[in-house]
């Protein structure tokens, strides 16, 4: 009975990679010294899988930005746009594909989006028509290398070819990005006759099958496997779905010619068996009986008797044992955690011990070695957790129980509103803002780390935070915007932030998950209920309005993001914490609105990320997510505006239920899809009004004004002018001033070309 992990967390620990790749894009270091660092992060996982029960270690999970880029690398599927950029390494091709480069502006870097249900991003692959696709050497073969001369048995990582085109955009309407299919397979069964020479397992990750697929995918999956099959040779294939279940698509999996099929038993418990008495040729069974993406130690007796019942069946032999899904959404090592409070710490499972899970079950199921101690510290902390008193609030679940219906809507609809809003802000044609935050510059974060350690008075601080927020405003009326904001100068992450300020959270250290790229957030556990003991933002926010003349908008983070972004409970519903969050936030936009502030922003990135992935199950939580949202913002007066902002996701699959959120402005990441998610509003006629991203803030380039004019006039021909605003894609932290400044000049020049050519129609 092996065990194995399907991946793990790329960026070591204390952020080793992010802070490696991005002292190459300063010159920093070398090549050689970047591949180094890599090369010795990888022997470090491997090494921390292996030693806490793992047989065979993931090669291929690796990547220096995204797992999906490094696929399109090797396939060769390059947009030719990358071609004119000569004289430049492989690579910095990749990275100028995934991010950008500011000395290259007019090559713009392929579109981003979130992975199925998470935060992660990955960089989209682009299909022309005619595109030659050709096998390259891709890095999991030098990796398998690695492994193996390290004393490791890996098992090599792909994404599917099928996940791989689905998700993947066809560059030109009208074209069938199906169509490549033949020779895209051609070419990546390439790479897996390359992996097979060298490797004895083979997974194939195919998360598009725990989605509802048409009648025709049924073929595709097999003609796929059926060349995999054929150039594998004798290693072995292991087909890993995830993120959901997959007994609607048996009749698909069933016949595929594979050796074991990985299930996600924690998000989909019930289907072991019925697959297990589906499988044929004497395929086996990888159980995902850890769960890969949330931070609590598991049931093992629970797990056990799970395990258990799938031995007994198939036997040992035709048994794996696995996380639910590759560990890359969870942090690595909860050892490094030694401010945490000893007991929450002992409730929680980073990467290195879900790894240990996994083999305390194995070991505990074919009796190699006693494992009683470790199953005995498992229940313990099992049972601590449930009895602890600070998990439940009696004030909260009291207010839980009153609330009622009238609290779930603003007082009149938006088309009766608007008018009471317009007179109060006095707001021109193509009002120009901003998401919400500027530049987090070294002596910002140094500033903030001080205080928190201790180094710097409270006095200090203020003045500080203050001093980088009047800059924000000065340089924001400087540039002539109409809706300024404050910069967010006291904020480490939008939600963590929050986190900080409200009961029934705890906080981590180095618990660091990688976003996109170099990006990474430290999610926050939300462990008990959640209730705001004082206000959050009014002061920073009331500070920065009382230096300027123009609205300031008030920056809240959505109750949706903060539970997905988050570390949530697992003991009760997601409705019911997310109610919990709505409840402290309405609290903090009544505070905001007292305060004199007209224009509140209310973020919801994660809206549409974490909606069930089967359809059937969407509707039951876009209602109550539109419910909590609702239920933080619609406490105010008719004049006060209502903003949220949305990114890197399916506009068009959800904008029915963005309408339902009722806010009077939406702003959504577009410039990277050249305005076409605007499309799905036209169809739907939505009735609000829209800041569509007129350039990308995760790319170092800077767009020129007549990029910025071109993409607002597509979205003017879509949506009314009078309901358009203009605006970046995203909030500004990532960047720098040099780039923030001259990128928000264009966008406030293409404002003004937008004005003088439309206010003669008006």
């Amino acid at each position: 009975m092996l065990t194995h992990t399907l991946g793990f967390p790329r960026i070591g620990k204390n952020r080793k990679l992010k802070r490696s790749i991005e002292s190459y894009w300063k010159k920093d270091i070398s090549p050689k010294e970047l591949a180094d660092i890599a090369g010795s992060l990888r022997r470090e996982h491997w090494q921390m899988q292996s030693q806490n029960g793992i047989d065979l270690v993931p090669a291929g999970d690796f990547s220096f930005y995204d797992q999906i880029l490094d696929l399109s690398c090797a396939l060769g599927a390059i947009p030719p746009r990358f071609d004119s950029a000569e004289n430049m390494s492989d690579l910095d091709r990749y990275f100028l594909m995934a991010r950008g480069d500011s000395s290259l502006p007019d090559i713009a870097p392929m579109e981003m989006t979130k992975w199925f249900d998470t935060n992660y991003h990955y960089i989209v692959p682009e299909f022309y028509p005619g595109m030659q696709f050709k096998t390259k050497r891709h890095p999991l073969i030098d990796h398998i290398g690695e492994a193996k001369t390290a004393g490791f048995t890996p098992k090599a990582v792909l994404p599917g070819p099928v996940t791989f085109m689905a998700l993947g955009k066809a560059a030109h309407d009208g074209f069938d990005k199906w169509e490549l299919f033949d020779s895209m397979l051609e070419a990546y069964c390439g790479i897996v006759a390359d992996a097979a020479e060298n490797c004895e397992w083979i997974q194939i990750d195919e998360p598009l099958l725990v989605t509802s697929l048409a009648p025709e995918m049924k073929a595709r999956y097999e003609q796929a496997f059926n060349a995999v099959r054929k150039h594998a040779g004798s290693a072995k294939i292991l087909l890993a779905c995830y993120f959901d279940g997959i007994a609607h698509n048996l009749d698909i999996v069933e016949n595929l010619p594979v050796d074991f099929v990985h299930i996600d038993c924690v998000r989909a418990p019930e289907e072991a068996e019925n697959i297990m008495s589906s499988l044929k040729n004497g395929a086996g069974i990888s159980l995902g009986l850890i769960d890969g993406r949330n931070i609590w130690r598991a049931d093992l007796d629970k797990v056990l008797a799970a395990a258990g019942k799938a031995v007994d069946k198939l036997g040992s032999d035709r048994i794996m044992i696995a996380p639910s899904c590759p560990l890359l959404h969870v942090p690595i090592d909860i050892a490094d955690e030694t401010a945490l409070d000893c007991t929450i710490q002992s409730w929680l499972a980073f990467a290195v011990q879900k790894c240990r899970e996994t083999g305390i079950i194995r070991d505990t199921l074919i009796s190699k070695r006693d494992t009683g101690s470790e199953l005995e510290a498992a229940r313990a902390a099992l049972w601590s957790r449930q009895s602890h008193p600070d998990l439940k609030n009696t004030d909260v679940r009291e207010r839980m129980a009153a609330l009622s219906e009238d609290m779930f809507f603003r007082s009149k609809p938006y088309s009766e509103r608007k008018d009471s809003v317009a007179e109060k802000l006095e707001l021109p044609l193509f009002p120009t803002t901003t998401i919400g935050s500027f530049p987090q510059t070294g002596e910002l974060r140094r500033t903030r780390r001080q205080y928190r350690v201790g180094k710097l008075s409270r006095d200090v601080y203020e003045s500080s935070m203050k001093e980088y927020i009047e800059d924000c405003i000065r340089r924001q009326e400087e540039l002539g915007l109409d809706v300024l904001v404050h910069g967010e100068a006291e904020r480490n992450d939008m939600v963590e932030y929050f986190g900080e300020q409200f009961d029934g959270f705890c906080f981590t250290e180095q618990g660091w998950v990688q976003s996109y790229g170099t990006r990474c957030v430290k999610p926050p556990i939300i462990y008990g209920d959640v209730s705001r003991p004082e206000a959050v933002s009014v002061d920073w926010i009331a500070y920065a309005s009382s230096l300027t003349d123009k609205p300031v908008k008030g920056m809240l983070t959505g109750p949706v993001t903060i539970l997905a972004w988050s570390f949530e409970r697992n003991d009760q519903s997601r409705r019911d914490t997310c109610l919990q969050i709505a409840l402290a936030l309405r609290d903090e936009v009544m505070d905001l609105e007292k305060a004199g502030i007209s224009v509140i922003q209310i973020d919801e990135p994660a809206f549409r990320e974490i909606a069930p992935i089967k359809e059937d199950s969407r509707q039951d939580y876009y209602r109550w997510a539109a419910e909590c949202f609702r239920l933080a913002s619609a406490g105010v007066a008719d004049s006060t505006q209502i903003h949220t902002h949305m990114c890197y996701c399916e506009f068009n699959e959800i904008v029915r239920e963005i309408a339902s959120l009722d806010a009077d402005v939406i702003s959504i990441e577009a410039s990277r899809s050249n305005m076409e998610l605007l499309d799905a509003f036209r169809q739907y006629e939505y009735p609000n009004e829209i800041g569509p991203g007129v350039y990308d803030i995760h790319s170092p380039r800077v767009p020129s004004s007549e990029e910025m004019v071109q993409l607002l006039e597509k979205a003017a021909g879509i949506l009314p002018p009078e309901r358009l605003w203009i605006n970046p894609d995203c909030g500004l932290k990532t960047r720098t001033w040099d780039e923030v400044m001259p990128s928000l000049r264009n966008m406030i020049e293409a404002a003004h070309k937008l004005r003088a050519e439309y206010s003669t129609q008006q």
